[in-house]
């Protein structure tokens, strides 16, 4: 049963840390054909960035399993990639859903993994082995540096190139108050969702036994 259960957990990791990055790479491969692609600003969205580190995760994730080894920096990585996996999910559907697909990917098929189910799948893989240790909500607080940054970073890129990676952090549509106030809810939803991954990871709540974790 033990077995079976690695062998699910080690396929399930694979199979959509592939499904992501296949659908990176077709992005990639048809902004090529169509002379649209723009590394920087390709690289630049938040759901590219996201999709990527997630998929690298559950990679390392899957390898981990397969050596039935626990390691608390792994759990944080991959902690953080739910974080920014639901982030996704939730500021598309709540943001982003009315727009065309089209300006946002160049294959229809791609917008579906990429803001639908690629957060969805990695949610659950964060459910159905949640780490054996503990994650206390003060140090899951980390998680949140890398949007931050990611503001301050599209916030002054765009303003050099006058370009932004998605409407809601571009001034020109409702002034830099619109973008902060913005920010401030992604900001409190994050917090939010950190606070209940970390809840998560109690032992009293997953009935887990305590494991021994590697640095």
């Amino acid at each position: 049963m033990l077995m079976n259960r690695k062998h699910f957990l080690v396929g399930y990791k694979v199979l959509f840390a592939a499904l992501g990055l296949t659908a990176i790479v077709t992005e990639i491969t048809v902004g090529l054909s169509r002379g649209v692609f723009v590394p920087a600003n390709f690289f630049s969205f938040f759901t590219v960035e996201a999709n990527i580190f997630a998929a690298l995760v559950l990679l390392a994730s899957a390898f981990a399993t397969m050596r039935n080894k626990s390691i608390m920096g792994l759990a944080l990585l991959r902690g953080a990639a739910t974080l920014y996996m639901i982030t996704t999910g939730v500021v598309f559907g709540v943001l982003l859903s009315g727009y065309d697909p089209s300006l946002l990917t160049l294959v229809p098929w791609d917008n579906t993994v990429l803001h639908y189910i690629i957060p969805v799948a990695v949610l659950v893989d964060w459910l159905i082995d949640v780490p054996p240790r503990r994650i206390v909500f003060k140090r899951s607080l980390i998680w949140l540096v890398f949007p931050i940054l990611y503001l301050i970073y599209s916030l002054i890129r765009g303003d050099a190139v006058g370009w932004y990676p998605y409407p809601f952090l571009n001034p020109a549509e409702g002034g830099y108050g619109k973008v902060f106030i913005v920010a401030i809810g992604i900001a409190l939803m994050a917090s939010f969702v950190a606070f209940l991954l970390a809840s998560s990871t109690n032992n009293s709540l997953t009935g887990k036994p305590r494991l021994r974790s590697k640095k």
